[in-house]
């Protein structure tokens, strides 16, 4: 007898993992990534080394996504998971270039909100699937 799942049918959701205490791991990965994103975007107003603020965000954030990657593969193809995908560059280029990432900094943010505070039928909408 095989253990192996058949594989889902389009209309069916897809596989979750739920660990014990994934949702309090993710709930001090967003925290820790809140506190993050306040010292980096103090720092870029101050015009103060950003390192800590930086390296909190990259690294709380980083935590966040493999939490839902791992439990949801498919979150990558979701408007949600490649939302935090499609960022990635624009932290790149304010790394790369100091004199705009205060700009890119606002712009991440207000991408991130829309992306975390929209209906869940479009945060969820899977991308590159064919119709």
């Amino acid at each position: 007898m095989s253990s192996a799942k058949p594989p889902a049918l389009p209309n069916e959701k897809p596989e979750r993992r739920d660990p014990p205490l994934r949702r309090w791991l993710n709930v001090a990965c967003r925290s820790l990534h809140v506190v993050g994103i306040i010292l980096l975007g103090a720092a870029l107003l101050a015009g103060t080394a950003t390192t800590s603020g930086a390296l909190l965000t990259a690294a709380s954030g980083l935590g966040m996504l493999a939490i839902d990657t791992w439990r949801k593969p498919a979150h990558l193809a979701e408007v949600s998971g490649f939302g935090v995908l499609a960022k990635l560059p624009f932290v790149a280029l304010a790394a790369l270039i100091p004199s705009a990432s205060l700009a890119l900094f606002w712009s991440i943010v207000i991408v991130s909100m829309v992306l975390s505070h929209a209906p869940a039928a479009f945060r969820h909408w899977r991308l590159f699937v064919r119709r």
